[in-house]
């Protein structure tokens, strides 16, 4: 049965559909440059920011907060560059060690906050799993604003990264710069990430990047269609984690998003026109119905000769 959502929860529901669009949008940047690993890496990366973004103010300020978790992450970001560049250690294990790095750290400093006068009043154990509910207007606003910003940068992109992604020599000669290219992709990337981490949280922020593109790629092999199909799936998933979040008290929004994206990635996975489960055991069987018939006509050949 649909709860009944108030004005403000509905701005809510708004935001988190926005949110799950532009996340599938920019994971699909991100599943095409195979970098679906540095998304958790950086979602893990923003917590010190968020923390310290609160201890500098000593209150709960979002815009603050936000700025606070892209700073972070993107110094996470430049350290994983740093150590991929300056020694033998592969991307995946340097994205790793970040990840590990920064995440205890922001858990000590929670921890600290915690533990002083006011501080486990802060909401900052949000941020852990997500709760869409604890929003309020203006962050509702911010986070709606900054995540259809995204996608309209996206989208109006959309030739520019067609061929930065799949064709970059060709970019290049045409004065397409990689580096800059590569820039507002990572910042993209982070800021939906820090944008999200309130909704969604920052260990579950990376699936909402992650599945929605995953799940498209089951359906099309054109990179246009996957983009849309990956932000038709994001928002659909933040709607329905968070209208499931709304059913109980106190419950957090990110798990539910990410139930809902999986259950998403699992139609796909069976459905999904392209390699599908069930259409790869069509396919199997037609090709062997087919050889059976072809061996079927040689004998009757054989026979007749």
């Amino acid at each position: 049965m649909m709860p009944d959502l108030s004005h403000n929860a509905q701005w809510v529901l708004f935001s988190t559909l926005t949110l799950g669009m532009a996340a599938g949008i920019v994971g699909c940047l991100a599943y095409w440059k195979r970098q679906s690993l540095m998304s958790d890496t950086l979602a893990h990366a923003a917590l010190p920011g968020v923390v310290i973004g609160f201890m500098i103010l000593g209150e709960k300020n979002l815009p603050v907060m936000i700025a606070g978790a892209a700073v972070s992450a993107l110094l996470g970001a430049l350290v994983v560059n740093g150590i991929r560049a300056s020694s033998r250690v592969k991307e995946d294990t340097a994205m790793g060690i970040i990840l590990s790095v920064f995440f205890g750290f922001g858990i000590m400093l929670l921890t600290i906050v915690n533990r002083m006068p006011g501080g486990n009043q802060s909401g900052l154990d949000s941020f852990i799993f997500g709760q869409a509910a604890a929003m309020v207007r203006q962050d509702v606003a911010v986070m709606t604003a900054v995540a259809l910003l995204v996608c309209l940068v996206t989208v109006i992109s959309f030739k520019e990264w067609k061929l930065f992604l799949f064709d970059p020599q060709f970019a290049k000669g045409l004065g397409l710069s990689s580096k800059w290219m590569n820039a507002i992709y990572m910042t993209l990337l982070v800021v939906v990430i820090v944008t999200g981490i309130q909704a969604v949280g920052v260990i579950l922020m990376a699936a909402l990047l992650i599945i929605p593109s995953v799940s498209a790629r089951y359906w099309t092999n054109s990179f246009g269609w996957m983009m849309g199909l990956s932000a038709l799936f994001g928002g659909g998933a933040g709607v329905i984690g968070t209208l499931a979040s709304t059913m109980g008290k106190g419950w957090p929004t990110g798990p539910f998003i990410v139930i809902a994206a999986s259950c998403l990635f699992l139609v796909s996975l069976v459905f999904g026109t392209r390699k599908g489960l069930l259409v790869l055991v069509v396919q199997q069987w037609t090709q062997k119905k087919q050889l059976q018939n072809s061996l079927t006509q040689q004998n009757m050949a054989e026979r007749g000769a």
